[in-house]
């Protein structure tokens, strides 16, 4: 047997294409190779359980060694093997995928879609990195003829007797100049890692050394002596393809140890096990998150039929569920000729608004059964909550139900049950239910017991989310607005039909402001005069909720640019009613008015954090001499 031919004219610039165009980086040569001769001991596998191969199918495994010197990577299976013809057919014609035959001849099984790869130019790929590529092949068939084929990344081809006495194929890649970097165990060995740890059968890379027991020694203590052992890389059977029946806590445990070595244990997971309308398994694991909302996103991972594909899932899973972690794996999900880029279609929506779902429920259902447990978990997945909350509209749909809302005396209420709890407190004149919240209690402390003096409760919302939660909220819940405790004095953070009397006269009131104005001289200071309980501080500096809360959009990059850079305003209020002002009033000596009022307003900024530089340093020198 001895030919020689030319590839399909429809391939004739098929090399230049897969050099350059086809894949995005060059490494997926091996997860391609590797990937087909699985798919080729599977097919014998099934061909078996069919009855249509009747020899002794042996263990199924594939094999990757390495030549330094030779240059060479060889890539080995004992999977179904091809003949001369089916060489040209599968190899030669690319328009024919060994796939797309194999499934028209075995159609009638229930799955055999399980062990068709849908890419028939993964073989290809082998081109990007080889000057020269060879296949060794025995095909099952009774009386097949070992078969040899060559090319050298033209269109021509040399078909020849083979040497391979076993069934299964054998490819060899004489690696070009600028891939020399794919000689070495290291390089190997990381490419096998990420692509093929979980395949179906065992993937052998080389050997390694283990310790093993041999009998005990002179004191009874056992001897260990060192064999070497085939060096499997992949795990198997890994827990997505198990039934969740089969599996306990620990399962899920070591499998996420298994995948991020040096991370905390997860909270809880979610395991995906779905056939119809379309195929998806999978295990979602809750990371302790806390509040550091710059997490890495990659760490949900796509694979396909156990071979992984990418970490890039933003298009399957929902933006807000990329904190999660884990693994999903669908056959169903679309992918171009290189497996690198997804393509959105209705399974994609339909996976999405799946994960979704069964996130939403698996929430639900643990508030539902250990709402102690749940509340404990809470400050790990508020965020997340939120962040599905703010981001879709199905998703807050379910939440509402299970989302807390923490007070400031860490107590936890959900919306229905903090609506009741406020709502006789917190309603102001018109009707409109009023939530007041805190993004720094140690910063906010004075106003915090100001609000709590008048009987107002003050919720926690200090997550990185929560500027965009509390406008959310805002725009969900009926007739409820959100302030934040420093947006204005405790007495006027609801407005109530019952204002205090003022105790200054309209000369006195005047002549209050005129003081402060021309002490303070700041034109985004604006003073305002106002009756308040004397208790209160006798000045407190707030700015507007509304611009506040633009502004801090602004700064998380929410799309509101333009407040960002409009300068900072803030409300002077000064306590009429407080003893400090009658003083300010008795004493006629303007600098002391002026020192006096000086003090009072440095001691408002002080409180919120806005005295620095040469102002904090005058002012610990006046409260030094007024001391």
């Amino acid at each position: 047997m001895q030919e020689k031919g030319t590839i399909s004219i429809h391939t004739e610039n098929i090399f230049p294409i897969i050099k350059k165009f086809l894949y995005s980086d060059t490494e997926i040569f091996l997860r391609e190779l590797v990937s087909n001769a699985v798919d080729a001991t599977q097919k014998i596998k099934r061909l078996a359980s069919l009855g249509q191969y009747n020899g002794e199918l042996g263990e199924l495994r594939v094999e990757i060694a390495f030549d330094e010197k030779a240059k060479t990577i060889t890539i080995s299976d004992n999977g179904l093997g091809m003949t001369a013809e089916e060489i040209k057919k599968y190899i030669n014609q690319i328009a024919f995928s060994g796939a797309t035959e194999f499934m028209e001849k075995f159609k009638e099984a229930k799955d055999a879609n399980e062990i068709i790869g849908r890419f028939g130019l993964g073989f290809y790929s082998a081109f990007m990195v080889a000057d020269k590529v060879e296949i060794q092949t025995l095909s099952y068939q009774d009386g097949a003829e070992p078969a040899h084929w060559i090319c050298d990344g033209s269109t021509e081809f040399e078909i020849s007797e083979g040497s391979l006495e076993e069934r299964g194929t054998e490819i060899t890649l004489y690696i070009n100049a600028e891939s020399e970097e794919f000689l070495s165990k290291h390089r190997l060995q990381e490419i096998l890692d990420k692509y093929c740890r979980f395949l179906p059968v065992p993937i052998i890379f080389g050997k390694k050394t283990e310790s093993v027991e041999d009998g005990v020694d002179e004191e009874g203590k056992p001897k260990y002596t060192d064999v070497e052992v085939d060096n499997v890389i992949n795990n198997t059977s890994p827990i997505w393809t198990k039934a969740p029946s089969e599996l306990k806590d620990e399962d899920y445990l070591a499998f996420y140890k298994e995948l991020y070595p040096f991370s905390e244990d997860p909270l809880f997971w979610i395991h995906l096990n779905v056939d119809y309308p379309f195929n998806l398994t999978g295990v979602l694991y809750f990371p302790k998150l806390k509040k550091d909302f710059e997490i890495q996103r990659n760490k949900i991972k796509l694979f396909s039929r156990q071979v992984f594909i990418t970490d890039e899932v933003k298009d399957i899973v929902p933006e807000f569920l990329m904190l999660l972690h884990g693994i999903i794996d669908s056959p169903d999900i679309p992918l171009n000729v290189s497996r690198s880029f997804l393509q959105a279609d209705s399974n994609v929506k339909k996976i999405n608004s799946y994960i979704t779902k069964k996130v939403a429920d698996k929430l639900a259902e643990l508030f539902k059964n250990d709402r102690k447990g749940y509340e404990e978990k809470w400050t790990d997945i508020g965020l997340f909550v939120k962040y599905g909350m703010v981001s879709e509209d199905k998703f807050y749909d379910k939440a509402k139900d299970f989302v807390l809302l923490t007070n400031t005396a860490k107590e936890n209420f959900t919306l229905a049950e903090y609506k009741d709890k406020v709502e006789p407190v917190q309603t102001d004149k018109d009707g409109q239910l009023v939530y007041i919240y805190t993004n720094d209690p140690s910063k906010q402390d004075a106003f915090i017991q100001s609000a709590n003096r008048k009987g107002y409760d003050v919720l926690l919302m200090d997550s990185p989310i929560d500027t965009h939660f509390v406008s959310h909220l805002e725009q969900k819940l009926e007739k409820t607005s959100l302030k934040r405790v420093d947006a204005d004095v405790a007495d006027k953070l609801i407005k109530k039909d019952d204002a205090l009397a003022h105790v200054l006269t309209e000369e006195e009131a005047t002549k209050v402001k005129a003081i402060f104005d021309k002490a303070i001289n700041r034109p985004a200071y604006k003073v305002e005069l106002e009756s308040l309980n004397p208790d209160e501080l006798p000045v407190t500096v707030t700015m507007d909720e509304f611009m506040r809360r633009m502004k801090d959009m602004a700064a998380m990059g929410g799309g509101m640019g333009f407040y960002g850079s409009m300068p900072d305003n803030y409300k002077v209020v000064v306590n009429g009613n407080h003893k400090l002002v009658s003083r300010i009033l008795q004493d006629e000596n303007e600098e002391v008015q002026s020192q006096l009022a000086k003090q009072a307003f440095d001691l408002a900024l002080l409180s919120q954090g806005l005295l620095t530089g040469a102002d904090l340093t005058e002012f610990v020198n006046r409260s030094v001499n007024l001391i």
